[in-house]
């Protein structure tokens, strides 16, 4: 299953940095455009953001009901069976668009992956495995996937790239204790993890956003 185009855009000429945001369980790349446009990154400079679109596929915690999904989800305990095939063929695109990043002359230490509840799931499964050192990762509202595999793939380039992560304290969707899991084998892992929770359920505030946004103008200023 091939994902749709990846929305694009640029708040200025010649981008000087890349953000690749990318979209959880239903939603689209057009659904998380209104945050990019929210940040204020004119410290950084030219920034391009690039949406990707999942492929629509069968999902099997919803009865097998089709929706935009990067993989598919098998039980309700997000980390009791994962689709591990449907995980990996999500990060080889992913890991595309930064490569596509890298071919456009953006240095991949000026580019970051981030994304909500799945795409925070794709951003730790695709950064951390990435070849070449990054910004930073960013992950609200999400947990990290295939733990055990992570400890033995990921690269010496990512081992220490600084990771966001936020969560809300209601979330009855990824529970808070998922995050937790994510936060404390990233730290033991000796990544600089930023961490915030905040008083919401699966959702993005604007706390969340003007603290991402601040974490990102760090990751990213010349």
């Amino acid at each position: 299953m091939q994902p749709l185009k990846a929305l694009e855009v640029e708040t200025g000429q010649n981008p000087v940095a890349s953000i690749i945001l990318i979209h959880g369980l239903g939603a689209s790349g057009r659904d998380l455009a209104p945050i990019a446009q929210a940040f204020d990154l004119r410290s950084v400079g030219p920034v391009r953001f690039i949406f990707p679109n999942a492929p629509v596929r069968p999902v099997s915690v919803c009865g097998g009901e089709r929706m935009p999904a990067w993989y598919d989800l098998l039980a309700t305990d997000l980390l009791l069976r994962e689709d591990e095939a449907g995980l990996r063929d999500a990060q080889a695109y992913l890991a595309s668009l930064i490569d596509q990043e890298v071919a456009r002359g953006i240095p991949s230490r000026r580019i970051v992956i981030g994304g909500f509840s799945q795409g925070c799931a794709m951003s730790l499964m695709t950064g951390l495995r990435y070849p070449l050192p990054l910004a930073g990762i960013a992950g609200p509202s999400g947990y990290l996937p295939l733990a055990r595999q992570t400890e033995r793939e990921a690269t010496e380039a990512n081992r220490a790239t600084p990771v966001f992560l936020a969560h809300g304290e209601d979330d009855t969707v990824v529970p808070l204790a998922a995050a937790r899991l994510a936060r404390d084998w990233l730290r033991a892992e000796g990544h600089d993890v930023a961490w915030h929770v905040y008083p919401m359920a699966h959702e993005i505030v604007g706390a969340e956003i003007a603290d991402l946004n601040g974490w990102l103008a760090e990751r990213l200023v010349s």
